[in-house]
């Protein structure tokens, strides 16, 4: 990470966590985001509630440009 970039701190629970970390590997392996348990959804719905807190872009009147600028950023070159 660029020493420039802005961070935030986010806390989940270590249950979330383990949840979270279990469907994104299944991802990383398959290609495929699913959820095979209703606890994804509920750890996901938990995540966003977390964000919504935290970022404050989220209710930017400008929030499609804000989003498109930080997908800009983030995304490999090509």
């Amino acid at each position: 990470m660029n020493m420039d970039e802005e961070s935030i701190k986010i806390e989940i629970t270590k249950d979330e966590a383990l949840v979270l970390f279990d469907m994104l590997s299944r991802y990383s392996d398959a290609d495929i985001l699913s959820i095979e348990h209703q606890a994804e959804q509920r750890a996901l719905w938990n995540l966003t509630c977390v964000f919504e807190k935290t970022i404050s872009g989220a209710f930017d009147p400008d929030y499609k440009k804000v989003l498109e600028a930080a997908r800009n950023r983030l995304q490999d070159e090509t």
